[in-house]
């Protein structure tokens, strides 16, 4: 699979949101994310806004669904989302409702495994109850919160070789990695590639000589759209 960069829209304001996400599929960024705090400022509206300004994108709505899940899915669905996100420490019966809402009306189910006591189980289950990606996933509060408390910060890249051996889906990685660490992630089995926006240019290799955002993204698209998705033996 061809790697895909997809850029996280963690904004709180939709205009920014879409003056970012314009300057993104400049770069060469694939899909669009209505991140959670998007959703929590804007809600359909933001959706919609995304949708209409940027027709024929696949937008990814991180609603991270715990229950109301075939309502939840229906409504980002006609809002314009391609793809919603269930957690799956939701009840099997909220990721049934959203997989078989993403049927119903054409979208494609992400299942989330933070907070699983065992990933790589977590991801199966996702995967067993029909969803089409995994997001593997180590929540902001829990990483700062392990480092506030002295012990080191845990990082999905830990288990992502495990979690990608163990399911035939595609594999996500999100939470906390640095740029050269999201650019490494087709060498672990996992081809959907997030970068977070507001973005921070952190790794010196990727930096411009004038600091222009928007070439520096476009070296890190090329990056990461020249590999070829390296996959760990299945288990």
């Amino acid at each position: 699979m061809r790697p895909i960069v997809q850029i996280s829209l963690d904004l709180t304001n939709i205009d920014e949101a879409l003056e970012t996400a314009e300057m993104a599929l400049r770069a060469g960024v694939d899909w669009l994310e209505a991140g959670t705090p998007l959703i929590l400022a804007e809600g359909l509206h933001g959706v919609r806004k995304l949708r209409e300004a940027f027709p024929g994108i696949p937008i990814v709505a991180d609603l991270k669904t715990m229950d109301g899940g075939y309502l939840e899915a229906e409504m980002m669905a006609k809002a314009g989302a391609t793809h919603v996100v269930v957690m799956a420490r939701a009840h099997a019966e909220t990721i049934k409702c959203v997989v078989k809402a993403g049927k119903d009306f054409g979208v494609q189910v992400m299942g989330d495994n933070m907070i699983c006591p065992d990933m790589v189980e977590g991801a199966k289950f996702l995967e067993d109850l029909g969803c089409d990606y995994v997001i593997h996933h180590i929540g902001y509060d829990e990483r700062r919160g392990i480092a506030a408390a002295g012990h080191r910060m845990p990082s999905p890249l830990d288990q992502l070789r495990e979690v990608v051996a163990a399911v035939n889906i595609p594999v996500q990685a999100v939470g906390g990695l640095s740029l050269e660490q999201a650019i490494q992630c087709p060498q672990y089995g996992a081809p959907l590639v997030v970068l977070g926006a507001p973005l921070t240019i952190d790794a010196d290799s990727f930096k411009t000589a004038d600091g222009d955002l928007e070439s520096s993204l476009r070296m890190i698209c090329e990056a990461i759209h020249s590999q070829t998705t390296v996959f760990p033996t299945k288990s």
